[in-house]
């Protein structure tokens, strides 16, 4: 049973939360705060966080930032605030989803799960892939190179196992959307090309196995 982390200042969005993914089996508990979240995932393990940005003591965002040090728990952001800039400062921090406010629980529903889908693919069988310098531990979720280990984001993490998995395959910006965020993206192809750019600046040499293939997208070759 997939455990659930709900994090909002507002106990009645936290209360509709629960209530529907208790519905469809999932167990939850619940954080009035960005810094109670901290303190809960220091102590438990949870498959998900649905977590608000805008709140007392410590913002989402830093609160994502902090849990992320120690724990790779997909985020899913609840917010009021529209814009595609703090959509991609989320994205490029590790978040996983973005929800505006006021949203459907269906819809949020719908996004808990492809994000644990996705999440469940890639435990992939395939337990390590070198290439050059460059390692990928799967089931661990470390990407190392040179032997020091690289410091990327969940998301990053997804679009280079991804890249990799469909290794000197083509793939358009539209089809890293659909897989790597796994719905009809309501952004814009920079999100790709700014996830590839934080990716390469990541991986250092190893960038050149991330080629751009103008005007269609990328593919992973060696």
């Amino acid at each position: 049973m997939p455990k659930i982390l709900i994090v909002d200042d507002e106990k009645n969005i936290r209360n509709v939360v629960k209530e529907y993914a208790e519905f469809e089996g999932y167990e939850t508990s619940e954080a009035a705060d960005g810094m109670e979240a901290v303190e809960i995932c220091r102590k438990e393990d949870f498959d998900i966080i649905v977590m608000d940005i805008m709140m007392p003591r410590l913002d989402g965002y830093s609160a994502c930032k902090e849990i992320h040090k120690t724990k790779q728990v997909p985020v899913i952001m609840l917010s009021a605030r529209s814009e595609e800039y703090d959509k991609l400062f989320g994205f490029e921090i590790g978040v996983d989803d973005y929800v505006v406010k006021p949203f459907s629980p269906k819809e949020l529903l719908a996004r808990i799960k492809a994000v644990l889908k996705r999440s469940s693919a890639n435990e992939n069988k395939i337990e390590k892939m070198l290439f050059e310098g460059l390692e990928i531990n799967v089931s661990g979720r470390e990407v190392t190179v040179d032997g020091i280990p690289a410091a990327l984001t969940p998301k990053e993490y997804d679009l280079l196992f991804y890249l990799v998995k469909n290794k000197g395959i083509a793939l358009s910006r539209e089809k890293l959307l659909e897989e790597v965020w796994g719905y009809d993206f309501y952004g814009d192809d920079r999100t790709v090309d700014t996830h590839i750019k934080m990716l390469r600046n990541s991986l250092g040499d190893y960038r050149k196995f991330i080629i751009t293939l103008r005007g269609m997208g990328y593919k992973f070759d060696v």
